[in-house]
C-alpha cells in the first residue's frame, strides 16, 4: 500500500495526539480548557519573543503598570540581556529570560539580576530563577557568598522582587551536581 505522504507533519505532535492519550477520557469542558492551556502557553512563547526583541533593540514600551511593559522597561533601564543560556552541562540547562551581571556604581560587591516573564495566572516560584543562578555561579565559577543576587517575577501586572539567601542557591548548586553525574553515570552504563 502507498501511504499518503505528510512531510510538513514529520516531528509534529497534534493536540489531540495518540502520544498524549488522556483527552480520550476528557469531558467537552475539560477538552476545551486543556486547549486554552496551549494556546495561553503559544502566547507566551510569542510574548517572549517579542520582549527579546524589544530589550534587544532597545525599545522601551508604553510606561504602564501592564506585565510585559513593565518587564521590558526595566530589562532596558538595567541594561539586561535577553534569554541567556546558562549551561551546566547536557542534563542541566536553561534560557534565562532576561539576566545582567557587573558591579552597580558605587557597590562593592558583583551583582546577579534575574528577571522573568509569566504570562499565566497560576502563582509564579522563585524556585526556577534560584536555579539559574545556582547554574551561573557553576557555569562561571562564582560562590553564591561572593555575589549580590536580585530575583524577579513580572505576572499579573505586578512584581515580585527576592533576594536569595546564599546557602540556598549553593544547596541548589549541590543538588545539581549530585543529580548531573548520577544521570551521566547511568548514560554511560546504558550505552555500554
Amino acid at each position: 500500500m502507498n501511504f499518503n505522504s505528510h512531510y510538513a507533519l514529520e516531528g509534529k505532535h497534534s493536540f489531540l495526539s495518540p502520544s498524549k492519550y488522556s483527552w480520550i477520557r476528557y469531558d467537552a469542558e475539560k477538552l476545551l480548557q486543556s486547549f486554552e492551556n496551549k494556546m495561553e502557553a503559544a502566547l507566551g512563547t510569542e510574548l517572549h519573543l517579542l520582549a527579546a526583541m524589544a530589550i534587544k533593540r532597545g525599545i522601551k514600551l508604553a510606561d504602564t503598570q501592564q506585565t510585559l511593559n513593565m518587564y521590558v522597561n526595566d530589562a532596558i533601564g538595567y541594561r539586561m540581556t535577553p534569554e541567556v543560556i546558562l549551561y551546566v552541562s547536557e542534563n542541566a540547562f536553561g534560557s534565562a529570560d532576561a539576566l545582567w551581571f557587573g558591579k552597580p556604581p558605587g557597590k562593592r560587591r558583583n551583582l546577579l539580576r534575574i528577571h522573568d516573564l509569566k504570562n499565566g495566572v497560576s502563582k509564579a516560584s522563585m524556585d526556577q530563577l534560584k536555579i539559574y543562578a545556582a547554574y551561573f555561579c557553576i557555569e562561571y565559577d562564582f560562590k553564591p557568598h561572593q555575589l549580590d543576587v536580585e530575583l524577579r517575577i513580572y505576572q499579573n501586572d505586578y512584581i515580585m522582587v527576592e533576594e536569595p539567601d546564599p546557602e540556598e542557591i549553593l544547596h541548589i548548586m549541590d543538588v545539581t551536581k549530585t543529580f548531573d553525574k548520577l544521570i551521566t553515570q547511568r548514560r554511560m552504563e546504558a550505552e555500554l
